[in-house]
């Protein structure tokens, strides 16, 4: 390309793990500093590194992210029990007990809660792919959840006062103890949840039970990372059941059992479902939600995806499952919600029900909402919301910032784009089954996480999605949604390096997007165009027909495709950007 192109601002680049580094690395060298002359400011968010710094090097993330305003982040893996263990012997120095919670948690829900931002998802728009969804009507998978407990029965309501909302137990000894503090302000939703330990038993007993007499594989799915002392707890329950009750004679039966976080499970089953299955989601509101699904899938199938989908997840406020307190209760007792010293519910509880304590705060909620219909406005995008408001106080707070945000737009001259606001799980059904030609799709936290890795394994793959982190001071983020491709990365350790595949897109067009922000803000039309052009070379490559594995037999003509590995694309999409 000649001299280099000049870019004044320094680029944040956030580092991952495995094979999703080893790609990055490459992209960086090729896209970025060969092509331009740009200051980088690197970060080394490995999971290795940051359980050496204790989490710090999550701290500083957050914080060149606020100072410098555009970064890249690189997918990261959360490490697993046996992972941890190894990383504790190499750093002996560091006592488990000590670590700091961002030295071992997947740093995601920091940063953006860190930088106050929301995330938006969508398709990458290729031209060539032609993803061929497999045959719901008539498939036989059962979804299976609790009845009672849960957000479903739990105490909810707005805040009328700004004050310290408390978690209070009280157990045997008759006193009183705090076990959580928050403020509140006026006008912010809040909802104490717990789950009978003994029911979540019965309802195990019951579903490995009915996976037995129906002869079926086990699908179980959770949020134990992120919701430890409440997911976490449910699960550690249920399979202490299955251990000692149920594995072996399931095996002796031939059927199998699978655990996975809900929403990487729910991406895998409704792209590539079993021929047979009983899916237990024992949270009742999600599990709800995927019912419902499953059942319209049966009924109606998968329609061809004929336009792009975008899905904004709320994350800055915290907000739902994601900001919660949560923890298994210590014994029998009596659990309180008191709030500027009011009592505003109580309720029985006993020895190990998980609960949960959530809340979110309004001006951020009405942050997402205005960000939402900004980018609908812009892009003429139809608007459709998921809200619980018939029976969830919580999700009240919508109607009126709903309405107090788009008089404000139109007040600016912004056009307020057209929604609809409809149950969870009918968006979720529209979306996958009933998409529109050019809609938002805005969720929660937990929903978005669900939503949109559903949507995007629609896509073709988490490789042809992009993600985008924005925050109202204009702090951006880009970064890919799919995970560190750890199967992949043990195959290029073993062939020692002579076998690299990956698919780059999601990165590549990260990459693009961050670019293009820095080239709009320093008026910078040479580096704009290198952006715009770098996103129209990944795009032609797909439309070539030249593809890595995990799209083989997804384009429109795949007698003409041609099967690449990661260098291999790099390098095509680089030929289509020299050219």
């Amino acid at each position: 390309m000649g001299s280099k192109i000049k870019v004044k601002q320094p680029l944040v680049v956030l580092h991952g793990d495995e094979m999703a580094q080893v790609a990055f690395e490459r992209i960086l060298e090729m896209f970025v500093t060969d092509p331009l002359d740009i200051q980088l400011v690197e970060v080394d968010l490995s999971a290795e590194n940051r359980l050496a710094t204790n989490g710090q090097v999550v701290r500083d993330a957050i914080e060149a992210l606020k100072i410098h305003g555009v970064g890249i982040k690189n997918a990261g893996m959360t490490v697993n029990r046996a992972q941890l263990d190894e990383l504790l012997v190499t750093y002996s120095r560091l006592k488990e007990h000590e670590l700091d919670k961002l030295a071992t948690k997947s740093p995601n829900g920091a940063i953006r809660k860190g930088i106050g931002g929301n995330i938006t998802r969508e398709d990458i728009p290729f031209r060539n792919l032609q993803v061929r969804h497999p045959d719901w009507v008539g498939r036989d998978i059962e979804v299976s959840t609790m009845e009672d407990g849960g957000i479903k029965h739990s105490a909810n309501a707005l805040t009328h006062t700004t004050g310290v909302a408390k978690v209070i137990f009280i157990g045997s000894s008759g006193d009183p103890v705090e076990l959580h503090r928050r403020v509140l302000r006026k006008g912010d939703p809040w909802l104490l949840a717990t789950v009978c330990l003994e029911d979540v038993k019965a309802w195990s007993h019951a579903f490995f039970q009915r996976a037995l007499d129906e002869k079926r594989d086990v699908y179980l799915g959770l949020k134990d990372t992120v919701i430890a002392g409440y997911d976490g707890v449910m699960r550690a329950a249920i399979e202490e059941i299955y251990r000692n009750d149920y594995r072996d004679k399931l095996a002796e039966a031939g059927l199998a059992y699978h655990y996975e976080l809900i929403d990487a499970q729910a991406a895998r089953i409704v792209s590539n479902p079993p021929q047979r299955a009983l899916w237990g989601v024992p949270d009742n509101t999600t599990g709800r939600k995927l019912y419902k699904l499953v059942e319209e899938l049966k009924q109606y199938g998968i329609p061809a995806r004929k336009s792009h989908v975008s899905l904004s997840r709320m994350s800055a406020g915290g907000g739902d499952q994601y900001g919660s307190f949560n923890m298994p209760l210590p014994e029998d007792g009596i659990l309180k919600v008191i709030i500027d010293g009011e009592e505003m519910h109580a309720r029985d509880v006993q020895q190990g029900d998980p609960l949960l304590f959530m809340s979110n705060d309004r001006q951020a909620i009405k942050d997402w909402v205005a960000q939402v219909f900004r980018d609908a406005s812009h892009n003429d995008k139809e608007v459709y919301f998921g809200l619980k408001r018939e029976y969830m106080e919580y999700d009240e707070v919508f109607s009126k910032v709903l309405l107090e945000v788009r008089h404000e737009l139109a007040a600016t001259g912004t056009r307020p784009p057209s929604f609809m606001i409809m149950r969870p799980s009918s968006q979720l059904k529209k979306m996958i089954c009933d998409p529109p030609r050019n809609a938002l799709y805005p969720a929660q936290n937990l929903d978005g996480d669900i939503f949109s890795d559903i949507s995007a394994a629609l896509g073709g793959s988490l490789a042809t999605a992009s993600s985008i982190i924005e925050s109202t001071d204009g702090t951006m983020l880009f970064e890919a949604p799919h995970g560190t491709a750890h199967d992949l990365y043990l195959r290029f350790a073993e062939t020692n390096g002579r076998e690299a595949n990956f698919n780059s897109s999601a990165l590549i067009y990260a990459v693009a997007n961050a670019l293009e922000v820095m080239a709009n803000r320093e008026d910078n039309e040479a580096l704009g165009t290198y952006a715009n052009s770098l996103k129209q070379a990944l795009i032609d490559t797909v439309d070539q027909g030249t593809i890595t594995g995990d799209l083989k037999g997804k384009t429109m003509d795949p007698e003409a495709e041609t099967i690449v590995d990661m260098q291999g694309f790099l390098n095509a999409v680089a030929g289509n950007l020299a050219a």
